[in-house]
């Protein structure tokens, strides 16, 4: 590993109990009981028998949930995320202690410690998923090679707004010595910038597995010389001012505490206000600010409160110069959830400057 950060990672459950077990001819209704009074449940035999107890529970939780609204649907989420995480799987040298189950490579990778532990079902699901788009790469539109995002770091599936960012790259005629990506996640925009010419970009990000994993992706590549990181909030210590600061915020309120991933997806009431704050010390006189944002908190009735329009009208520190809008792309027609939002949502790059 080339840094002492700690990295997030599924937290290994050893049982103090002895636990309930769980495969294809177990009841089902009696299972799911057995979770909702707050006790775990192993998967034996088979992997899928994971993947039946999961289907039992989403079925369970929609004859008693209703899921017509953005919020019943977050609602419906947040009780099937506290269930299904207390249906556990075993590790056995790393690796699943079941038929037919698919192998990881960050069970040793992350575990190199602990060779014998049990991991919620889910979680192995996110390891798996995460292992093979570290593995096997990820084509982005926007560039030239595939990222390898490290596991529990966010990247995205939807790439509206990075079609914007890059159209107003090819557009920008300001000066390239440096620049500010703050939350660079896992290092897109930043990775936007030095293709678009930018000799420097200090990036920075409160999720310790996206510093561990972008250095690692690095290397001793130039791009690491063109690319310096900080495990931190906004600006880090990154003190000299800059032309160019770029933000992709999360895009809707936080309701609840998140874990270190949901944070690129929820923002607390006091990120945009204290960003602002910071950036009218680090900009440059003549330097720009684009952030990245979309309606969505609006058009699902999340909020009516745009907490760029909000500075805008009330920091007293910035101006607007420009503002795109991108319609997004229609959700997939494979996907079970419902999404006619999809409709009427944008994504929005905001252009700003000192006031």
């Amino acid at each position: 590993m080339t840094t002492d950060i700690k990295i997030n990672k599924p937290r290994p459950i050893v049982p103090k109990k002895q636990v309930a077990l769980f495969d294809r001819d177990t009841n089902f209704k009696r299972t799911i009981t057995i979770l909702e009074s707050g006790k775990p449940v192993v998967i034996t035999e088979f992997y899928s028998n994971g993947l039946l107890l999961q289907d039992a529970l989403k079925k369970h939780l929609k004859r008693k949930l209703p899921t017509e609204s953005f919020k019943e649907q977050r609602a419906y989420r947040a009780a099937y995320h506290t269930l299904s995480n207390r249906i556990l799987i075993e590790i056995v040298d790393h690796k699943i202690a079941v038929k037919k189950a698919p192998s990881i490579g960050w069970l040793e990778k992350l575990y190199p410690d602990t060779s014998n532990f049990f991991l919620p079902f889910p979680q192995i699901q996110g390891l798996n998923s995460s292992w093979q788009w570290y593995k096997n790469g990820i084509v982005i539109p926007v560039l030239r090679n595939k990222v390898h995002p490290y596991f529990g770091t966010y990247f995205p599936t939807r790439f509206d707004h990075l079609i914007l960012f890059d159209n107003w790259l090819k557009r920008y005629e300001g000066p390239k010595k440096s620049a500010m990506d703050i939350g660079l996640g896992s290092g897109i925009l930043s990775f936007q910038m030095v293709k678009h010419g930018f000799q420097k970009v200090f990036g920075t990000d409160t999720n310790p597995n996206a510093i561990v994993g972008l250095k690692e992706f690095m290397g001793d590549t130039k791009l690491s010389r063109k690319i310096e990181l900080d495990f931190a909030s906004l600006f880090g210590r990154f003190k000299k001012q800059t032309e160019l600061i770029v933000f992709n915020p999360p895009w809707l309120p936080q309701s609840y505490n998140p874990d270190s991933i949901d944070e690129a997806i929820y923002y607390n009431e006091n990120l945009f206000p204290d960003f602002f704050a910071e950036a009218k010390k680090q900009l440059l006189p003549e330097g720009k600010i684009v952030l990245l944002f979309s309606n969505l908190a609006q058009i699902t009735n999340v909020t009516q409160e745009h907490p760029i329009e909000k500075e805008l009208a009330e920091g007293g520190r910035f101006q607007l110069e420009r503002c795109f809008t991108k319609k997004v792309k229609l959700a997939s027609k494979d996907t079970k959830r419902d999404q006619h939002w999809r409709d009427s949502e944008e994504v929005e790059l905001w252009e700003l400057t000192h006031k």
